[in-house]
């Protein structure tokens, strides 16, 4: 087996260039370093988190939140409509031998 590339058609993932992301491009980060410099520390793992408020990569949080509560809401109410008017067809096809209230 080994590494490598398997003929899936593409290149394999590449790594970005840690120095790509600085603290300064994510004002969240940069107020958490402020605050850490006005008591006289510093992360120098802080940038390792940059890439997680990349809003042209990742969107902001509440569209990422929203994404996650209504991933799949078309198909799932597309798949409610589609049982209602079946049951309702079925229903009218085949009407309950029951007669719910009828005496």
């Amino acid at each position: 087996m080994g590494g490598g590339h398997h003929g899936h058609g593409g290149k394999p993932y590449e790594i970005p260039d840690y120095r790509i992301y600085k603290v300064e491009d994510a004002p969240e980060l940069l107020e958490i370093q402020e605050a850490l410099k006005r008591r006289g520390l510093k992360d120098p793992w802080l940038r390792n988190e940059v890439w997680r408020y990349n809003v042209k990569e990742f969107g902001t949080q509440g569209s990422r939140v929203r994404s996650f509560l209504f991933r799949g809401f078309k198909w799932g109410f597309g798949a409610f409509v589609v049982t209602i008017l079946a049951e309702k067809l079925i229903e009218k096809a085949m009407p309950s031998s029951h007669g719910h209230g009828h005496h």
